[in-house]
């Protein structure tokens, strides 16, 4: 069965609109309780959040559907996406909730699922979900003395804070690192300042005060000039970026200047190469992924897999391979020894801690392993019902930008599984050939996109 509701990252769409509304996330609840119902003992879920304002209308619908099918709810407010996946373990739980559009505005909202093992659910697993929520509910319902019960986990922060502290080299603190963390009045807004106090850091923390509307909203991990600034005002050693819900890392050396997810990934798997604790050989990443970056690996033996876009379909290979090291160029980091899906706040501290053993080296130096082949992306939005890439002309401007990078380079066209967008890339060594080939399909792309509208009228 096709998947309709669920997308690349769980379920996303405006607040109170539908699919992102009280009534879907109480059908959500109730399916998933019945998909993941099993045995006779009784049945546990942990429901976390980031700070958007929306998540007041969807954690209390959830909780509702949950509850009406037995299921008992433990609450533990916001928290970063990762720190709901290891509660879910931790706590021994049937499945775990986020409550998150990770990166989007506030106006949007999502639903994330976690099954028992603390990882994403499959695509078979969320089509399962999407049918149940089709049938009737009435005769599984569960009878009145058999109601789940709501509780509110009250040292689910220290419990998180504690675990991401004990992925640090034991021996090793921040003692003389001064670190602007921004935490895009997100998930992480008490977790990431307290880890890095704690472990000798001097903080300088930015985007800590969420109000329900400024998540993401000129900072975080999308948006990093704020912290750009903040490091080289302060004097900074090197900034540390999360997203809305913390699964996401960008780094800022201490000229200003923004550290990608491929550098992070490249800069760990580089180290733990050398420690022999890297596994599968290589790096787990996705056609987005810098061809720089795969040609430093090669000359290092090492080989990167390349996956579709998303963190699920990174962390699956990675589960089917061996490999402990993968992510995404855009933050996403998964270091499968410490967690089941992207940490941007252990990521952080693994390059931290190669940095504490530069001698005294700065992060310019340390985290910027390879040159990145010249990469261009433009992201163009298009209207519901539209689909500019079946028109001839677009496949044409396609055909023609790939026949002009031939074998210097490679283009990859998507559409967002998030939001609708659809994204432009191209990379190869002539940096103008590359920025003339996304510019001519994106033109396309729009031209497209307007005449569609002018039809539509």
């Amino acid at each position: 069965m096709t998947r309709h509701l669920f997308g690349t990252d769980g379920i996303r769409g405006t607040a109170n609109i539908d699919p992102m509304t009280a009534e879907t996330a109480l059908r959500v609840a109730m399916a998933t309780a019945l998909q993941f119902r099993r045995g006779d003992h009784r049945h546990r879920v942990v429901i976390g959040k980031d700070t958007r304002l929306s998540g007041y209308l969807l954690e209390p619908a959830l909780t509702a559907g949950f509850i009406s099918m037995g299921m008992d709810v433990v609450l533990v407010g916001p928290l970063p996406t990762p720190a709901v996946a290891m509660l879910t373990r931790s706590l021994r739980a049937d499945m775990g909730v986020v409550i998150s559009a990770s990166h989007n505005p506030y106006q949007d909202n999502g639903i994330k699922l976690f099954g028992p093992d603390g990882y994403k659910l499959s695509d078979e697993v969320e089509a399962a979900i999407e049918r149940r929520m089709a049938l009737p509910f009435a005769p599984d319902l569960a009878g009145p003395a058999d109601l789940g019960r709501a509780s509110r986990l009250d040292d689910a922060t220290g419990r998180y804070i504690e675990y991401v502290k004990n992925t640090f080299p034991r021996g090793l603190r921040l003692d003389g690192l001064k670190i602007v963390v921004d935490c895009a009045n997100g998930a992480a807004y008490k977790v990431a300042p307290k880890v890095l106090y704690e472990l000798g850091a001097d903080v300088i923390p930015v985007g800590v005060s969420p109000d329900g509307t400024n998540i993401n909203k000129g900072c975080g991990a999308t948006a990093t000039q704020t912290l750009q600034e903040q490091v080289v005002a302060h004097g900074a050693h090197l900034g540390v970026a999360l997203d809305g819900d913390a699964d996401r890392l960008i780094m800022v050396d201490e000229a200003g200047r923004p550290i990608d997810g491929d550098q992070l990934m490249s800069l760990i798997a580089t180290s733990w190469a050398r420690s022999q604790t890297l596994r599968g050989g290589g790096v787990v990443a996705t056609v987005m992924s810098n061809l720089g970056m795969e040609r430093h690996l090669g000359g290092l033996g090492l080989h990167l897999a390349r996956t579709p876009v998303g963190d699920r379909y990174v962390v699956e290979m990675m589960r089917e391979r061996g490999y402990n090291v993968g992510g995404e160029q855009s933050g996403h980091v998964v270091l499968s020894d410490y967690s089941t899906t992207g940490d941007g706040l252990i990521a952080a501290l693994q390059v931290l801690a190669v940095l504490i053993q530069a001698e005294g080296r700065s992060a310019s130096e340390v985290c910027r392993v390879f040159d990145p082949v010249p990469q261009k992306l433009t992201n163009i939005r298009f209207a519901a019902g539209s689909k500019p890439l079946e028109d001839a002309a677009v496949q044409q401007a396609i055909k023609e930008g790939e026949a002009r990078l031939a074998s210097s380079g490679r283009i990859l066209i998507r559409k967002s599984g998030t939001e609708p967008v659809i994204r432009v890339m191209a990379e190869g060594d002539d940096e103008a050939l590359v920025h003339g080939v996304v510019g001519d399909i994106a033109d396309a792309i729009r031209a497209s996109a307007t005449r569609s509208l002018e039809a539509a009228q």
